[in-house]
């Protein structure tokens, strides 16, 4: 996994190698910079869910994690209910799907995308 270097260990984010080669397949098939944004939005049966999605620009105040040549980018305000988050992409019976392993979630959705903190 990659994690940020310049915050303290409470404010990490980090992504898999799996979850980077994933993002580099999709972004090479439509032609973009291998940068997945992870947001989280009010909605979802939990009370929150997240929200991925190819990144566009990354904003200065976004906070930024690296790995296998790929990038995950968080704005500030989603990083509050993500801190010390992993992000992995996981294929199983049910699908494939970039999976949140999140610390600060209480209850969570039986397909992984909403949570509640």
């Amino acid at each position: 996994m990659a994690y940020i270097s310049d915050m303290s260990e409470t404010e990490v984010i980090s992504m898999t190698a799996n979850a980077a080669r994933r993002v580099a397949e999709i972004a090479t098939k439509l032609g973009k910079d291998p940068v997945l944004r992870l947001s989280v939005e009010g909605g979802g049966c939990s009370g929150f869910q997240y929200r991925f999605g190819l990144a566009d620009s990354v904003e200065a105040d976004d906070i930024t994690a690296h790995s296998e040549g790929a990038s995950l980018v968080v704005d500030p305000v989603s990083l509050d209910l993500v801190r010390g988050s992993a992000v992995d992409f996981v294929e199983s019976l049910g699908g494939k799907s970039f999976k949140v392993t999140n610390p600060q979630a209480q209850a969570g959705c039986g397909c992984g995308s909403s949570f509640s903190v």
